[in-house]
């Protein structure tokens, strides 16, 4: 059973960062791919970020590229997202997710490719 905790979400000002962080357990992390979405109050699910276990390959959404970054580190099975300049429209409910894949290179935009889920974590930016 795989299982995976978020952590590290908070309140914060405009401007300012966070780091999140998503520990797995109960799988070959270093072969999941590993991604970052976020859901605001009343909208649906969106992407954020994704990450290639293999080379460390990453894709974002246009609205947080050049102010986030993801990036994973195998050994402690963990996948971070590091936010800098955040907005008040990045206030939402972070959760990260994975997906086992035997393609090193790839990563995946879209949530209904993933199968493990964390369970969420909240972050506020106030104006």
């Amino acid at each position: 059973q795989v299982r995976m905790v978020e952590s590290g979400g908070g309140l914060v000002q405009a401007g300012g960062s966070l780091r999140l962080s998503c520990a797995a357990s109960g799988g070959t992390f270093n072969r999941f791919a590993m991604g970052w979405f976020r859901q605001a109050p009343g909208q649906e699910r969106e992407f954020v970020a994704a990450i290639s276990w293999g080379d460390g390959a990453t894709s974002y959404a246009d609205s947080v590229k050049g102010r986030f970054t993801i990036s994973r580190d195998n050994a402690k099975n963990t996948v971070y997202l590091q936010m800098n300049t955040l907005k008040p429209e990045d206030t939402a409910v972070y959760y990260c997710a994975a997906v086992r894949t035997g393609y090193s290179t790839n990563y995946f935009r879209n949530q209904y490719e993933y199968a493990y889920w964390g369970q969420g974590t909240q972050v506020t930016v106030s104006s």
